[in-house]
């Protein structure tokens, strides 16, 4: 399989590496400094490209290659406020286009064990449910795309909570809204935690990521699946739960 890369960071490098190992070519390494190069690639010789990049460069990296009719994967947070726009570039195009805030497949076990959690805590009364996590200080978006899936996944379920809110940035947050705290310290790669709280007892989950080689394996092992697939697809038609 040809694989562009569009993003060449820590993520992307280890994506690369993995992805070799594999058996696959690494036709494009796109970062900031040669941007400019993406407009040069044969999208016939791309198979699939994969997006980790920054925020602010992912929604124009994302149209190329839907444009191109390249399927894309994309694993940037901090930007999915756009994602009903590429929702309907992708069918626009007839494309292929997969988003996860996080590829990790013990992170999206996480999600299901999460919600799972949130309604069987819906039927309590006398608790107060938090939502933390903890990410290298390079991290630029804040909370992270894995802490606001986690929240949207206790909202759907959890009916005394409406909203989400980031602790320090949202003076006037009510009763009602769900708290993040977010922090950003040397060199966690990812801890988040959920916790009911109550005057009885606390209930808590917690994922800790060791390293980065989850996340960058679940990306390459959705690359190698995401071929002949059309659509918006996410980790839920990749794991089938």
């Amino acid at each position: 399989m040809n694989i562009a890369l569009l993003g060449y960071g820590k993520m992307g490098k280890l994506i690369g590496e993995i992805a070799e190992a594999r058996g696959h070519t690494l036709v494009a390494k796109i970062n900031l400094e040669n941007r400019h190069l993406r407009d040069t690639l044969n999208p016939k010789s791309i198979d699939v490209a994969i997006e980790f990049s920054q925020p602010e460069a992912a929604l124009d990296n994302i149209r190329w290659a839907l444009h191109q009719g390249i399927p894309v994967l994309s694993g940037t947070t901090g930007w999915i406020a756009s994602l009903p726009e590429i929702a309907a570039l992708t069918h626009q195009q007839n494309g292929t286009f997969f988003y996860a805030s996080n590829f990790s497949i013990g992170v999206n076990v996480f999600f299901k064990i999460n919600e799972l959690l949130a309604q069987l805590m819906n039927e309590t009364t006398g608790y107060q449910v938090t939502v933390e996590e903890i990410h290298h200080t390079e991290k630029k978006d804040a909370p992270s795309g894995t802490a606001i899936s986690l929240a949207e996944g206790i909202l759907k379920h959890y009916a005394q909570l409406k909203q989400w809110h980031l602790v320090g940035n949202t003076p006037n947050a009510t009763d009602n809204s769900l708290p993040i705290t977010s922090k950003r310290i040397d060199p966690a790669p990812g801890t988040h935690r959920i916790q009911y709280s109550s005057t009885i007892d606390d209930i808590e989950i917690t994922h800790t990521a060791h390293s980065r080689q989850g996340f960058a394996l679940g990306a390459v092992q959705v690359a190698e699946w995401i071929l002949e697939k059309k659509g918006v697809l996410s980790m839920d038609d990749f794991l089938s739960f």
